[in-house]
């Protein structure tokens, strides 16, 4: 078969030439056929330019024939122009074309006038396809500003998915929020359809289809830590509603953050319980910080460790799990393809090192509140996102924090990290993984304060009582892998400095109605 493209000018006499008698040979030999593309004038160069330089061809004029080697394989084989066109039919199949000169140029103008009415059906075609609604609240935080690139690179829903982002925050926030605007439009992103801002409370969330909540703004007073878990409360009440009654059906919230992230998701959960099941919480930040200390030790990259573990309290009180981890790309003695890999703490020959100079490392970064910095914590949330809506790279475990249901013996009522796979845009726990089984004291230590944590916020429990071991002096070595809670976070911040989470003065900063907690 004998597959020619015929691309030119569209106001190009010669191109018009050239279409009419390639029809006739189409119509007429049933193993000829034609592909037409025509561009505008004003940008015919530059794409004749780029064709011929990817092809490696030489051609300046209009039209262009190539033809391509179906049978073959490979490049197309530039045939040439509308003279070299006209010997190949006169040639091979005994035709040519007798068109006037003034009908060529009749027929050049309706090609024109067909070029421009296509383009306007397409760009009103790609006006009525609806946008994927993502919504960023507290879009003042830093992890805003470095989220933004990635979501609008096209890594994250495919670079065919076109996106328009509202950025919702308090009014005081406004001018901040229209320079981001500017900032994201100069981005020029093929996926980004729109950018907005949104102050008004009983507009927000409206016809979301993702919704990425951020740690919400700080003033500087001193609170307790009890009063610091009810302060939540109003607040996730209220996206709770607004959820519920302005986002879209299928909407899906991730939630991320530096304090607090389990409790944060299980009130939004409380709140929102039409859309508890695409409520979760983003486990990477912890999992790549691990990743990094680890890295650092063995002298590799960082993306060469997998399955590291994180069970319990995000944000606190929560177990590194390395008893499944591989390391890839590991330069020893034993060395294999891509895909060899072998258990990390086979290759880390000081345990004393993993018990207490790496745990300790990842205390510091939560008591001097370092972890989840804006890169990380925009990377982790895209990356979240990403995996929900595409799939985790198979055979790997991702941390999640998600409602418990009682697996691993977990309580059920909390938002508990824990391994999962995406797969299907969802998630399934890895019930199935062998010799993970977690010491009783262990889980009890990480589910009490998540449990207390809960009933303090609710106004169930007047006092937030850290939990503390039965004995003290028999502290199990799996146990030092235990990162500090947010109590221990919170009391070692001297109370001069504390930083009183937004609650109704939050709100308040809105336009419209709040509510009372």
């Amino acid at each position: 078969m004998a597959k020619f493209v015929i691309a030119g000018r569209a106001d190009c006499p010669y191109y018009a030439k050239t279409e009419l008698l390639a029809d006739y040979l189409q119509k007429n030999l049933p193993d000829f056929r034609i592909h037409k593309i025509t561009q505008r004038p004003e940008v015919w160069e530059d794409w004749l330019k780029d064709v011929c330089e990817k092809n490696k061809w030489s051609h300046k004029n209009s039209p262009i024939i190539w033809r391509e080697l179906l049978d073959r394989g490979g490049k197309g084989l530039l045939l040439g122009g509308y003279n070299e066109f006209l010997e190949h039919a006169q040639l091979y199949y005994d035709v040519t074309s007798s068109m006037t000169t003034e009908l060529m140029m009749v027929i050049a103008q309706e090609n024109l006038g067909a070029h421009i009415e296509k383009e306007q059906e397409e760009e009103a075609l790609k006006t009525c396809i609806n946008p994927l609604q993502v919504w960023i609240t507290s879009a003042s935080a830093p992890a805003c500003y470095n989220l933004i690139p990635i979501l609008t690179s096209g890594e994250v829903f495919g670079m065919h998915t076109e996106i328009s982002i509202t950025l919702f925050d308090n009014k005081q926030a406004e001018e901040y929020l229209k320079s981001l605007v500017v900032e994201t439009q100069d981005l020029a992103s093929p996926v980004l359809r729109s950018v907005s801002i949104c102050t008004k409370v009983e507009e927000a969330f409206c016809q979301a289809h993702v919704i990425v909540v951020l740690d919400e703004s700080t003033d500087k007073e001193v609170f307790t830590l009890e009063d610091c878990l009810r302060s939540r409360v109003p607040l996730f009440r209220l996206y709770g509603y607004l959820i519920e009654k302005n986002a879209h059906e299928s909407v899906r919230v991730i939630v991320g953050g530096k304090t607090f992230v389990n409790l944060k998701t299980v009130l939004l959960m409380r709140f929102a319980p039409r859309i508890a099941h695409n409520i979760i919480a983003v486990a990477l930040g912890v999992e790549g910080e691990a990743k990094a200390i680890l890295a650092r030790k063995l002298k590799i990259a960082p993306s060469y460790i997998k399955d590291v573990i994180i069970w319990g309290n995000i944000s606190g009180n929560n177990y590194v799990d390395l008893r499944k981890t591989r390391v890839y790309r590991y330069e020893s003695a034993i060395w294999g393809p891509l895909h060899y890999s072998r258990p990390l703490l086979n290759l880390i020959f000081d345990s004393e090192w993993v018990k207490r100079e790496f745990v300790a490392t990842l205390k510091n970064l939560t008591a001097t509140g370092r972890q989840f910095g804006g890169i990380l914590a925009a990377h982790s949330i895209a990356t979240t996102l990403k995996y929900w809506y595409h799939g985790s790279p198979p055979g790997e475990i991702v941390s999640l924090g998600i409602l418990s249901e009682g697996q691993f013996g977990i309580p059920k009522g909390i938002v508990f990290s824990m391994p999962v796979k995406f797969e299907n845009g969802t998630w399934v726990v890895l019930t199935d993984l062998k010799d993970i089984e977690i010491s009783e004291q262990i889980m009890t230590r990480m589910t009490s304060d998540l449990i207390q944590e809960k009933l303090v916020a609710l106004g169930d429990k007047i006092h937030f009582q850290p939990y503390q071991s039965e004995h003290k002096d028999l502290v199990p070595d799996e146990e030092k892998n235990l990162v500090m809670s947010d109590a221990d976070f919170l009391n070692r911040i001297p109370q001069t400095t504390f930083e009183k989470p937004q609650s109704l003065e939050f709100l308040n900063g809105f336009e419209g109605k709040t509510v009372e907690s």
